[in-house]
C-alpha cells in the first residue's frame, strides 16, 4: 500500500462541536467592531465638515486635537502608574509561601503566574482608558489654563490676581485629584496582588530555618512588600499635602457661609488648619518612607492617627467653635471686612460699580393740566403692544397658512420708519412642521423646507379695531420695514434637518410662498451657500448613520447638488461655534442690509471669581413671561459679561461673532486659543449696529443682584435693612414681573433713550422702592449704563402690585370693562403694565385687549388703555384719551397715536342730509365687508382679506365721523 492510501485510511480527527461557533462569534464581534468604528467616524467626519462650512474648523480642530491630546497623555500616565505597580508587586513576590492559604488565593495565584501580562495590562489598558475619558472631558479648562490672561485685579486675603481662581485653580485642582486617584488604585491593585501572591500574611511562612521553633516577623508583609507598600502610601500623602495647599485658596470662592469669599473663620481658623494639615502629612510622607527601610509599621501607623486626630481638632472643633463663640456674639464686627470686600467684588464682577443712584427721589403725586409738557416728546415712544399678549393676533392675521407660525413671545426692535425711529413689535414667519398635515418624509425634509418674511407691527400705534398697524406683513412683506430677503431656512422653528438644491434646469420642490386661494404655492430651489454638500456617496452614507435615517440614501431628492441644512436654530449654531461662551436666550431677528439676521448675546462668565456672590444663571433669569425655549440652564456664576455679539444670517447660517468687550480678559483668553474666530468691533456694520441692545439675561442678573448688593456699607448688607425684591407680574401669576425694552426719558435728559426697564419693592411690601433703566442703545455712547431712582422714605410710591390693583377697581375702569368681564362675547386681558418717569413722577400705563370668545378664531386685540399717575386713574381707548382723563382734561403732549393707516379711507367730512340713512348704509357696507374678510382669510387669501379688512375699517370711520357731527 501506498504511503498515500496508507495516510488517506486513516481516520480523520474530530472537531471540536463549538469551534463553528467560535468563528461565528469572532466574525459577528468583528462586525461590531467595524459598525461601531464607522459610526465613530461618521460623527467625526460630519461635525468637522459642518465646521467647514461655516469656515470655523478651527474650532473643531483645536478642542478634537486638545481631547486627543489629554486623552492620551493623562491616559498613559494612568496606564504607566497602575501598570508600573502591578508589575512591581508581581516581581517583589516571595519566593516561599505559606502553605495555609485558601484554595481560592493559591488558584488565583497560579493564574496570575501564567498570566502575568494580563494581571498587569488588562488593569493598566482599563483605568488608563478611564482616566483618559475624564482628562479629555477638562479641554476648556485645560486651554483656558495654557492661556490665562491676567485681570489685574488682586484678592485682598492672598494677593493672588483673580485670573489663578478662573484659569489656574480648576486645572491644578484636577492634577491633583487625578494624582490622587492614580496613587489610590495603584496601591490598591498593589495590596490585592500582594495577597493574592503571598506577599502579606499575618504570620511568617512556616520555613525550616533549623532546630527551633518559627519566629514571627515584625510585620505582615514581606520586606520587597513592605517597602513597596510604604513608599506608595509616602506618595500618596505628598499629593494629600498638596492638595490641602490648594484648598487654603478654595475659601475665597467658596460659599459655605452666609456670602460667597472668605470669612472671618475661614482666614483665622480654616486657612491655618489646611497649612498645618500640610505639615503633619509631609511628616507622616517622611515617617512612611523611612518605614520602607526600618519595616516597623507601629511608628508609621500612629502618625496616621495623630494626623487624624489633629484633622478633627483643628479642621473640624475648632473653626465650629471660633464660630459659635467668638465670631456670632458679634459678627458685624468681625465680618465687616470680608463683607465689604464681598461687597466690592460682587459689584465688581456683575458691573454695578458704575451703577448710578439717586437715592431719595421725591416723585410728584399731583397732577395738573399740562404736567407732561415737558415730556412730550417721550410720550409717542411709548409701547401699547405688547409681545408677550399678541402672538396669537399675528397668528390669526399673519400666518396665511397653518403650518406657518410665530413664537408665543415676540421680539422688540427699533427701526427708523417716516424719519423717526420707531420700537417695533416683530417676529419671523416660519414653517412649524408639528402643524404640516402630510408628515411624510419629502414633505419634513425637502418641501417645507423654510419660512417666509418678517412680520412687524408698530409698537405705539394700533388701528380702530385694535388690531396692530403693520410695520411688515402679507407673503411677499409689505409696509414702511426695509425691504428684505424673505426666506427663512435658518430660526427658531427650524428644528429637522432640511435637503436642499438640484441640478441646473430641475424642477424646483421646495415650497417656497402660498398663491391664490386653492392652496397654489410657488416653489424654490436653495441657492445660498450654507449647507453641506453631501452628493459624494460616502458623505451622504456619514449624514444616513448620523441621523439613523436610511432615506437619505435612498431618496431621489437627494442628488449630486443637494446640500444638508442641520442645526438650523440659531442657538445650535453659536453654542457649537462658541461652545465656551453663554449664549442669551432670547434672540432676535432684525433687516440688516437688505437680509433677515438673528441677533444672540454671547457672555463669557465664571463660577471662580473670587469673593464674588454667586448666583444660579437660571433663577436669576425666570420671569413670568419667559418660556421652555427661553431659559438658562442652572448654573453657579459669579462673574459675567456681555462680551460677544453673534450674528447668524438666516438664509444661509453664516455666523459671524464679534468681540463686543475686547479688554474682558476671559475673552482674551479664548481669543488666544481661537484668533480666527472672533472679529473686531470697529468691524460691525453700521445698521447693525443699529439693532444691537443690552442683553435682556445679562439685565436679570444684574436686577437680581441689585436687590441688596445696590449698598456699598457692610452693616447695612449684614442687617438686612434696605433689601429690595422684583416684585411678582402684576397681571401673569406664578413669576417675576419681566424688565421691558421701552423707549423712555429720564428726568433731566433731553430726549428719549432706547432703554430696558425694571422696578423694586421693599423686601415683603408692594410699595415702589426703586426704579431701574439701562441704556440699551448701542449707538450711544453711554451703552450700558445703569441709572436708578430710589425713592424717598418719606413719600410713599404705589408699586406694579398696588397700581394693578388699583386700576381694575377704579369705577370707571370697573364700568368700562364690565361688558368683557360678566361671561360676555368677548373677554378683557391685560398686557405689560410699564413705568415711565414722566411728568416729575411715576406714570404706570396698561393696555388692556379684548378678545373672542365664540368660536376659534379669537385673538387679543387693543381695546382700552389705562393710566395711573399718583392716586389718578384714567382709561381711554387711546392713550391720548386716557392722559387727558387723568391731566386735567389736557396732558400737555400729542401721543402721536394712529389708529386708521389705511391710504384709501376717505371718510366724507360733509353730512348727508339723512344723516341716519348714510350711517346705517356705511355699517351695513362695513358688515358685508368683515364677512367677505373672514372668508377670504378662511381660504387663505391674504391680499383679499385686506382689502375687505381696510374697506369695512374705512367705512366704520366715515360712520363715526358722521355721528360726531351729529
Amino acid at each position: 500500500m501506498s504511503a498515500f492510501a496508507s495516510f488517506a485510511s486513516r481516520p480523520s480527527r474530530p472537531q471540536p462541536a463549538n469551534s463553528g461557533r467560535r468563528v461565528w462569534r469572532w466574525v459577528l464581534l468583528g462586525l461590531l467592531a467595524l459598525v461601531a468604528a464607522f459610526l465613530l467616524f461618521s460623527q467625526l467626519w460630519t461635525d468637522w465638515l459642518w465646521f467647514r462650512s461655516l469656515e470655523m474648523s478651527s474650532v473643531y480642530t483645536t478642542r478634537l486635537g486638545t481631547s486627543i491630546m489629554l486623552f492620551f497623555v493623562f491616559g498613559l500616565i494612568m496606564a504607566a502608574i497602575v501598570g508600573f505597580n502591578a508589575w512591581l508587586a508581581l516581581r517583589l513576590r516571595p519566593k516561599v509561601r505559606s502553605r495555609s492559604e485558601s484554595v481560592m488565593v493559591a488558584r488565583s495565584r497560579e493564574l496570575i503566574e501564567r498570566r502575568t501580562w494580563v494581571a498587569v495590562a488588562v488593569p493598566a489598558a482599563v483605568t488608563g482608558v478611564i482616566a483618559g475619558l475624564a482628562a479629555a472631558s477638562q479641554t476648556w479648562v485645560y486651554l483656558a489654563w495654557r492661556h490665562g490672561t491676567s485681570f489685574g485685579v488682586a484678592d485682598p486675603w492672598t494677593g493672588l490676581d483673580a485670573s489663578f481662581y478662573v484659569f489656574d485653580y480648576p486645572w491644578l485642582r484636577f492634577l491633583a485629584s487625578f494624582l490622587l486617584t492614580a496613587l489610590v488604585i495603584a496601591t490598591l491593585m498593589a495590596l490585592a496582588l500582594h495577597f493574592v501572591v503571598g506577599a502579606l500574611s499575618s504570620m511568617t511562612p512556616r520555613v525550616l530555618t533549623g532546630q527551633g521553633p518559627v519566629r514571627p516577623l515584625a510585620s505582615p508583609f514581606s520586606p520587597g512588600a513592605q517597602t513597596h507598600l510604604s513608599i506608595l502610601f509616602a506618595l500618596l500623602l505628598v499629593v494629600w499635602a498638596a492638595q490641602q495647599l490648594l484648598d487654603r485658596y478654595g475659601y475665597s470662592i467658596g460659599g459655605g457661609g452666609m456670602f460667597t469669599g472668605m470669612g472671618y473663620t475661614d482666614h483665622h481658623a480654616r486657612t491655618t488648619a489646611k497649612l498645618i494639615m500640610v505639615v503633619i502629612a509631609l511628616l507622616c510622607a517622611a515617617l512612611f518612607a523611612i518605614n520602607a527601610k526600618v519595616r516597623r509599621w507601629s511608628l508609621a501607623g500612629l502618625s496616621i492617627v495623630v494626623m487624624l486626630v489633629t484633622s478633627l481638632v483643628i479642621s473640624g472643633l475648632y473653626p465650629a467653635g471660633l464660630q459659635q463663640f467668638v465670631v456670632r456674639p458679634s459678627e458685624q464686627d468681625r465680618e465687616q471686612p470680608y463683607i465689604r470686600a464681598n461687597l466690592e467684588a460682587t459689584r465688581l464682577a456683575y458691573s454695578l460699580d458704575q451703577v448710578d443712584i439717586e437715592e431719595g427721589y421725591t416723585a410728584q403725586t399731583d397732577v395738573s393740566a399740562g404736567q407732561l409738557k415737558a415730556d412730550a416728546a417721550a410720550l409717542p415712544a411709548i409701547r401699547l403692544m405688547d409681545p408677550s399678549m399678541i402672538g396669537p393676533t399675528f397668528e390669526h392675521l399673519q400666518q396665511v397658512r397653518g403650518y406657518y407660525s410665530f413664537p408665543t413671545v415676540l421680539d422688540v426692535d427699533r427701526y427708523l420708519i417716516d424719519a423717526k425711529t420707531t420700537d417695533i413689535v416683530l417676529a419671523a414667519r416660519e414653517v412649524d412642521v408639528n402643524k404640516i398635515s402630510d408628515q411624510s418624509w419629502n414633505n419634513l425634509h425637502t418641501v417645507y423646507t423654510h419660512g417666509y418674511g418678517l412680520v412687524a407691527a408698530m409698537g405705539n400705534q394700533a388701528q380702530i379695531s385694535g388690531e396692530p398697524v403693520w410695520a411688515a406683513g402679507g407673503i411677499p412683506p409689505t409696509g414702511p420695514l426695509p425691504e428684505h430677503e424673505p426666506r427663512i431656512y435658518f430660526g427658531e422653528l427650524a428644528t429637522q434637518y432640511v435637503v436642499v438644491g438640484a441640478p441646473e434646469g430641475t424642477e424646483p420642490v421646495e415650497f417656497d410662498q402660498p398663491t391664490g386661494t386653492q392652496g397654489d404655492a410657488t416653489k424654490n430651489t436653495y441657492n445660498g451657500k450654507g449647507g453641506v454638500a453631501i452628493g459624494n456617496p460616502i458623505t451622504r452614507l456619514s449624514y444616513a448613520a448620523r441621523f439613523g435615517d436610511i432615506n437619505l440614501l435612498l431618496s431621489n431628492r437627494v442628488n449630486s447638488e443637494s446640500k444638508i441644512l442641520y442645526d438650523r436654530q440659531p442657538i445650535q449654531r453659536v453654542s457649537q461655534v462658541a461652545p465656551w461662551l453663554t449664549w442669551d436666550k432670547d434672540t432676535y431677528p432684525a433687516v440688516v442690509d437688505g437680509r433677515v439676521v438673528w441677533i444672540v448675546d454671547g457672555y463669557t462668565t465664571t463660577a471662580n471669581f473670587p469673593n464674588s456672590q454667586r448666583t444660579d444663571l437660571r433663577t436669576a433669569t425666570s420671569d413670568a413671561v419667559s418660556d421652555q425655549m427661553r431659559l438658562q440652564q442652572e448654573r453657579p456664576i459669579n462673574y459675567i459679561r456681555n462680551s460677544v455679539k453673534g450674528v447668524v444670517d438666516a438664509l444661509d447660517g453664516t455666523v459671524t461673532l464679534y468681540a463686543w468687550d475686547e479688554d474682558e480678559p476671559v475673552l482674551q483668553t479664548w481669543m488666544k486659543v481661537f484668533p480666527d474666530v472672533m472679529e473686531s468691533k470697529s468691524s460691525i456694520p453700521a445698521e447693525l449696529l443699529q439693532h444691537l441692545r443690552y442683553p435682556q439675561d445679562l439685565f436679570k442678573v444684574q436686577r437680581n443682584m441689585l436687590t441688596r448688593y445696590h449698598t456699598t456699607n457692610p452693616l447695612t448688607w449684614v442687617q438686612g435693612s434696605d433689601v429690595w425684591e422684583v416684585p411678582d407680574d402684576p397681571v401673569k401669576a406664578g413669576g417675576k414681573e419681566p424688565p421691558y425694552y421701552l423707549s423712555i426719558k429720564w428726568p433731566n435728559d433731553p430726549e428719549p433713550i432706547y432703554s430696558q426697564t425694571a422696578t423694586f419693592v421693599p423686601s415683603g411690601r408692594q410699595n415702589l422702592r426703586a426704579y431701574m433703566a439701562v441704556n440699551a442703545d448701542a449707538t450711544s455712547e453711554n451703552y450700558g449704563r445703569i441709572r436708578i431712582l430710589q425713592m424717598d422714605d418719606t413719600n410713599q410710591i404705589a408699586g406694579p402690585g398696588q397700581t394693578m390693583n388699583a386700576i381694575t377697581t377704579d369705577p370707571v375702569v370697573a364700568e368700562r370693562l364690565r361688558p368683557f368681564l360678566n361671561q360676555g362675547s368677548a373677554t378683557a386681558m391685560y398686557g405689560n403694565l410699564m413705568t415711565l418717569p414722566l411728568g416729575g413722577g411715576l406714570l404706570y400705563v396698561l393696555p388692556i385687549y379684548t378678545e373672542r370668545q365664540v368660536g376659534t378664531a379669537g385673538y387679543p386685540a387693543l381695546q382700552f388703555v389705562a393710566v395711573r399717575f399718583g392716586e389718578h386713574v384714567g382709561i381711554g381707548e387711546t392713550l391720548q384719551e386716557a392722559l387727558d382723563t387723568v391731566f386735567g382734561g389736557d396732558s400737555g403732549a400729542e401721543t402721536d397715536e394712529e389708529t386708521d393707516t389705511d391710504p384709501d379711507a376717505d371718510p366724507d367730512t360733509d353730512p348727508p342730509s339723512d344723516v341716519d340713512a348714510e350711517i346705517s348704509r356705511l355699517l351695513g357696507e362695513a358688515d358685508a365687508s368683515f364677512t367677505a374678510a373672514d372668508e377670504a382669510l378662511k381660504a387663505g387669501d391674504l391680499a383679499t382679506y385686506q382689502k375687505h379688512i381696510a374697506d369695512a375699517r374705512a367705512k366704520v370711520a366715515a360712520a363715526i365721523e358722521l355721528q360726531k357731527q351729529r
